[in-house]
């Protein structure tokens, strides 16, 4: 599977492309995305690789896009469908939003439509979502996208502070029914 670029109203997911190099480093430097999503973000070296990692969907395990805003190019965040697991049907997502693109619907509106894709064009029956239960902000993001809260893991996963947090375990099926998401964002409303 080549990179492609999949518009999504509001917002486009393009290719990562390694001139987004600065732009999301910026963004890593936030707390919370240090936080919860900072694993690979320790050094301007980090992100290049992290980046380059993205732009390769060769081995066929993820789908990796960089969020923008369709008129001025900005990055507005990263969304991922990553360990695709083509035998069982399964995948996960992840994502991040930038500090200025919170509060926009953003982020579940791109989960949203990356299931739907994945739905329709992979081999992929199953999507989870996990998150540390301390950020409650992803799991508002899971509800808006769909998703099923399943459960608690515990000490599951080794987050941005050093400390290994409980997660809560979400699900979105192929035959779930498919969120009513507004155009218009939270601030609108």
């Amino acid at each position: 599977m080549d990179p492609f670029e999949l518009p999504v109203g509001r917002v486009r997911l393009r290719p990562w492309r390694e001139d987004d190099a600065d732009a999301t480093w910026a963004a890593l430097q936030d707390a919370d995305i240090r936080l919860w999503n900072g694993s690979e973000s320790a050094s301007r070296d980090d992100v290049i690789r992290m980046i380059r990692g993205r732009m390769d969907w060769s081995s066929g395990d993820h789908a990796s896009w960089a969020v923008v805003d369709p008129t001025t190019d900005e990055l507005l965040g990263s969304v991922s469908l990553h360990s695709i697991d083509h035998d069982q049907g399964d995948a996960e997502i992840g994502y991040w939003t930038a500090p200025a693109a919170r509060g926009r619907g953003v982020a579940p509106l791109v989960v949203d439509a990356v299931c739907r894709w994945a739905f329709s064009t992979l081999p992929v029956d199953r999507i989870e979502l996990c998150h540390a239960v301390e950020n409650p902000a992803s799991g508002r993001v899971a509800e808006k996208a769909g998703f099923t809260c399943e459960g608690r893991l515990r000490r599951t996963y080794r987050y941005g502070d050093g400390a290994k947090h409980d997660e809560l375990l979400w699900s979105r099926l192929s035959d779930d029914p498919p969120p009513e998401l507004s155009s218009r964002s939270s601030r609108e409303r």
